[in-house]
């Protein structure tokens, strides 16, 4: 198939390599003529594991292709993804869905022959409609269909949530929109991923739904971590005790800084603005967000008592985007966690392995160039993102370069055992000093011959 991707940020290069991999001929399109450039040299604009390889192997293959002109990529194509960027909007928090109507606009004029419009980008309930709408009154001779697509990517582990993903939804009104998105995923079968076909309307807000349910287990889990410091608990053993349940889970119930990325605090605020406009406020979502926003303030200040306060200290820090394996520094806590400790008097010394760029451009601090450069000479280390090159730090290396042993660990990465035996004045979120870590007994299964 012949498919046009609208916007080549996160969403709409991710999708479409991955789409162009499953042997559909792609065009990723995007304004800005400078990244467009970049990318047909084959420099990728975000750090995502492997993309990089798919990007490359498609473009030589033929099937991967860049450009500017929308008209001239929308005019060919079966299927037209809109990928653009919806962030949230100053004053409400609602989706700015101005370059996805903006995009509608343009793909109205394109059109020739039937065509499927998708939205791919995260978008509110109704979004569908009023791009359907706009088409119409453009081009009312136009002949398409509207669907919805809402991506599940992962930053970090994005390639493979589209190569093996839990489900694929979309969201359309007619048969001949269902055959053309099956034909999209069909490489999908072969896997026997489950596809959700249902209303538009139920479809965008699955996007919401799904995400607001995770941010809420995150958000749980740190009030758990909160409570279990004051009564003595273990956070850690409160997650695997839960976790285990299977109407629970395990995921997503790690204590940490508070949620941040480019999904969960935007996509929460959309939909609290959603469903107050409906007449429905969704009261436990807009105690998600309060909560996790007054959560990132907590560790600023957790973070002051440790160090006996901050003033004149030297504060190394370890991480500085909202995840490990991304450069995407969009709602990380280290940009509300950071400047409140610089505002107390602290100097911070950072390294993070992708995310400096983009750092350097929202935060006024001194960038390293590796963990311990940053340690030299430094009151404690905070650890705000657990990279995998932060979970085997050369201790003794450590201690040398810190003006006092301290660390502080807002990812739980370490046992408080292990560090007080490594000398360490260690703190974690939500567990006590020596806590001794939990111990599952699992049955053992009987043999076959038994």
């Amino acid at each position: 198939m012949r498919i046009a991707m609208i916007g080549s940020g996160y969403v709409g290069l991710v999708s479409g390599a991955c789409l162009s991999e499953f042997g559909h001929t792609v065009i990723c399109v995007d304004k800005a003529e400078d990244k467009i450039a970049a990318l047909k040299q084959g420099q990728i604009p975000i750090f995502e594991p492997g993309l990089d390889e798919i990007v490359a192997a498609n473009v030589k293959g033929g099937r991967l292709a860049f450009g500017t002109d929308l008209g001239e990529a929308v005019r060919d194509a079966d299927a037209v993804f809109i990928g653009v960027g919806t962030p949230s909007r100053r004053g409400d928090g609602h989706a700015d869905l101005t370059y996805v109507f903006a995009a509608a606009e343009e793909i109205a004029r394109a059109l020739t022959g039937y065509t499927v419009v998708v939205t791919k980008s995260t978008v509110p309930v109704g979004t569908s409609r009023q791009v359907e709408a706009i088409i119409r009154k453009v081009n009312p001779a136009a002949d398409f269909d509207m669907a919805s697509n809402p991506e599940f990517l992962r930053e970090g582990s994005a390639i493979e949530d589209f190569r093996r993903p839990d489900r694929v939804v979309v969201g359309c009104d007619t048969e001949r929109a269902r055959g053309v998105m099956r034909e999209v995923y069909r490489p999908l079968y072969l896997n026997e991923t489950p596809i959700v076909f249902t209303t538009r309307e139920s479809s965008e807000l699955i996007k919401y739904a799904a995400n607001a349910f995770l941010a809420t287990k995150i958000t749980f889990i740190n009030e758990m971590a909160s409570l279990c410091e004051k009564v003595g608990g273990d956070v850690q053993d409160v997650a695997r005790g839960i976790g285990l349940d299977g109407r629970i889970g395990g995921k997503f119930l790690h204590a940490g800084p508070g949620y941040g990325g480019s999904c969960f605090p935007k996509d929460t605020l959309a939909l609290v603005k959603t469903a107050r406009d409906a007449g429905a406020p969704t009261r436990l979502v807009e105690a998600v967000v309060a909560v996790n926003d007054q959560r990132k303030h907590a560790m600023a200040e957790k973070i002051k008592t440790a160090f006996g306060g901050v003033a004149g200290k030297t504060i190394a820090v370890l991480g500085l985007t909202f995840k490990p394996n991304t450069d995407d520094m969009r709602d990380s806590p280290s940009l509300t966690i950071l400047p409140a400790l610089q505002s107390a008097g602290a100097t911070i010394r950072a390294y993070d392995p992708e995310g400096t760029r983009e750092a350097a451009k929202l935060l006024n601090l001194t960038f390293c160039g590796d963990a311990y450069e940053a340690l030299e000479g430094a009151d404690g280390v905070v650890i705000l993102t657990e990279w995998n090159e932060f979970r085997a730090l050369d201790f003794a290396r450590v201690k040398t370069a810190l003006k006092t042993p301290l660390m502080v660990d807002l990812r739980n990465i370490y046992r408080p055992s292990q560090m007080a035996a490594e000398g360490f004045r260690y703190v974690s979120v939500g567990r006590s000093d020596a806590a001794p870590g939990t111990v599952v007994d699992m049955p053992q299964r009987r043999s076959e011959s038994n």
